[in-house]
């Protein structure tokens, strides 16, 4: 296993970065080891729902777990609020950074994850592929 440890910024999309990141680095199958910081804005989507929501107050980053592909990024989230509180879904775009996320990724070579649509979940599902 390969592995890749970077920084993201202040005003920085959380998904976005580790998407482009994943692809800049042609990393085919991903596994999101850790991630520590905090966000100013954050967007989930909902266990078992499609519910959206949008949360505009500081969060702490308590978890962040996911398989990585070339054609997407799958990432669930745990945050933590100023109350101590914890919460957590499925990561969306416009999860925004407040001072910093810190993540290490490992890559698993010889293999890909590619998501397929499912009939059965209606979603798009991990098809691990040999290489």
């Amino acid at each position: 296993m390969k592995y890749y440890a970077f920084r993201l910024l202040p005003g920085m999309d959380l998904k976005k970065e580790i998407s482009k990141f994943v692809i800049e680095n042609n990393v085919s199958a991903g596994v999101l080891i850790t991630c520590v910081g905090s966000l100013r804005h954050a967007k989930l989507r909902l266990a078992n729902e499609n519910i959206i929501r949008d949360y505009d107050e500081k969060f702490e980053i308590l978890s962040l777990v996911g398989t990585l592909g070339l054609d997407a990024v799958h990432l669930h989230i745990s945050l933590g609020d100023s109350e101590g509180r914890a919460f957590g879904g499925h990561l969306l775009d416009e999860c925004i950074i407040y001072t910093t996320a810190e993540i290490v990724i490992g890559h698993i070579e010889g293999i890909a994850f590619n998501r397929e649509f499912s009939p059965e979940t209606g979603f798009k599902e991990l098809d691990i592929v040999a290489m």
